[in-house]
């Protein structure tokens, strides 16, 4: 351990504590730097970044919490098993996700309201965004340490293969979610609009029937002699009679004139 201390260069000392350092691999005469950066999916989504030392002979992890390194006689099997816990970690985690997503699908589709779709909506977006960005540049850096060490004996390629494909795989998830959470807010816009339009155009009939009466209103409301039906015993009901006429005439009109939009010309 000391020996490593001795040779560890200060900014990648640095680098190993930084706890939101991103992925990179290193390569070095005495030794090669891997630090790791892997999403942690809990109550909220964080990020933790492993930092790993390996020489030719063992590598070493760095415990930020302890501030102190940890060795692995198997230089190339140590770090694979703690990075492969916390990728399994992930994949589970992820499920949580893709479940919400399908469950504001399924209320889409079968025409159910979303409580607080907006809010749900962004805060799903912006996790998985920061998963997939993470996770691509992770998977980057795996893919720079298998072609490095892939010409060595000991280094067990089978199993970094397999990391590299579950790194590659959660990344490509979090772009499918991303796609379908795209294709939700089209649809949630779309549907919200075609309700709006309904409501618009519920409104404009409404407005269309009643401006007609609106008017005969008015007109008889003016403070002026002369006004028709001003006399006699039933110039009120002369007045009903032609506001109940205007509003039966006025929605024939609106319905033929509704039923033309609709019927497809031939």
């Amino acid at each position: 351990m000391d020996n490593l201390l001795k040779i560890l260069d200060s900014l990648h000392s640095e680098d190993l504590a930084n706890t939101e350092h991103p992925s990179i691999f290193d390569e070095n005469e005495a030794y090669d730097m891997l630090i790791m950066r892997i999403p942690v999916i809990d109550t909220l989504l964080d990020m933790t970044s492993m930092g790993f030392i390996i020489t030719p002979e063992k590598s070493y992890y760095y415990d930020k919490g302890e501030k102190k390194f940890h060795v692995f006689d198997d230089r190339f099997n140590g770090p694979y098993k703690t990075i492969d816990t916390m990728v399994d970690r992930l994949l589970k985690a992820f499920s949580k996700y893709k479940e919400l997503i399908a469950d504001m699908e399924e209320f889409l589709y079968l025409d159910k309201n979303v409580k607080n779709f907006m809010t749900q909506w962004l805060d799903l977006k912006r996790d998985i965004l920061r998963i997939e960005r993470v996770m691509l540049r992770t998977s980057e850096t795996m893919k720079e340490v298998i072609e490095y060490y892939e010409g060595l004996d000991d280094f067990p390629i089978n199993n970094y293969v397999d990391l590299h494909e579950h790194l590659d795989r959660t990344t490509r998830s979090a772009a499918l979610q991303l796609s379908k959470l795209d294709y939700l807010y089209s649809f949630y816009n779309t549907r919200t609009n075609e309700k709006m339009n309904s409501l618009i155009f519920a409104l404009t009939i409404i407005s269309a029937v009643f401006l007609p009466l609106n008017l005969v209103v008015g007109f008889f409301g003016m403070n002026t002699s002369g006004l028709p039906f001003a006399q006699g015993d039933i110039g009120t009901l002369k007045a009903v009679v032609l506001m109940g006429t205007l509003m039966i005439i006025t929605s024939i009109i609106v319905y033929l004139s509704y039923k033309k939009v609709k019927t497809p010309e031939e």
